[in-house]
């Protein structure tokens, strides 16, 4: 089995979605400490051709508080206007309009719920399969451990013979440490992407929801393949 373990993020870029799609389990880390000014209740769109950030507000952020923790203290529904407004133009907007507005529509107070929501249904437009769960609801008991502990115990109670980081782990993680419990760790390194959007000049690492209002399901399925292990 190949597992990859990360924080829910709302609406993250494509190189998430190409760590799901590459593993067979893939569990949301929700129960450990929250990032403020990450990616966990925030990410970039394209607006008027330039960079704009979208944000869930979230009650009492901290760094020393864990994701299911943090609440939302005002519906995102307002989002809505924005992304329309931003995408009512592009190829795509029709089939993923309808998918951000049921993500918009969840009824939960927690940002880890919504940013994981946000993954599973953007998941499902774009045909992963990958099994989905939270660390909270599964692995409690190994909270104690240290982060690389604590990785290796989740991949051991899967009997998973693979783990998968994104590349920026490389300065974190040894790939001995892994070996020792029998587990190959390998690093998922995102090629360069580029998709036709308004403007001339490329906007580079935006939400997926500025990839898939671009692409058809055929191009999207080629950006979730064009990666690299190491």
């Amino acid at each position: 089995m190949k597992l990859a373990i990360m924080q829910p993020y709302f609406f993250p870029y494509i190189g998430y979605f190409q760590l799901v799609n590459a593993v067979d389990k893939f569990v949301f880390y929700d129960d450990v400490n929250f990032i403020t000014r990450g990616w966990i209740n925030r990410n970039k769109i394209q607006l008027n051709q330039k960079e704009h950030l979208i944000t869930v507000p979230v009650a009492n952020a901290s760094q020393n508080r864990l994701i299911n923790e943090i609440r939302i203290y005002k519906n995102p529904g307002k989002l809505r206007k924005t992304i329309s407004h931003a995408y009512k133009k592009a190829p795509y907007y029709t089939s993923v309009m309808p998918v951000i507005d049921q993500i918009l529509d969840c009824q939960t107070t927690q940002i880890s719920e919504l940013a994981a929501f946000s993954v599973t249904k953007t998941c499902e437009y774009l045909g992963i399969d990958t099994a989905l769960e939270f660390s909270s609801k599964k692995y409690g008991s190994s909270q104690s451990l240290t982060k690389e502990d604590r990785l290796i115990e989740i991949c051991k109670l899967n009997n998973a013979g693979t783990y998968i980081n994104p590349v920026g782990g490389v300065e974190l993680y040894e790939k001995a440490v892994f070996a020792k419990h029998g587990i190959h760790l390998q690093f998922l390194k995102t090629n360069p992407v580029q998709y036709r959007q308004f403007g001339e000049a490329f906007i580079p690492n935006l939400s997926i929801i500025d990839v898939m209002m671009f692409n058809d399901k055929a191009e999207l399925q080629d950006l979730l393949n064009s990666f690299s292990l190491v």
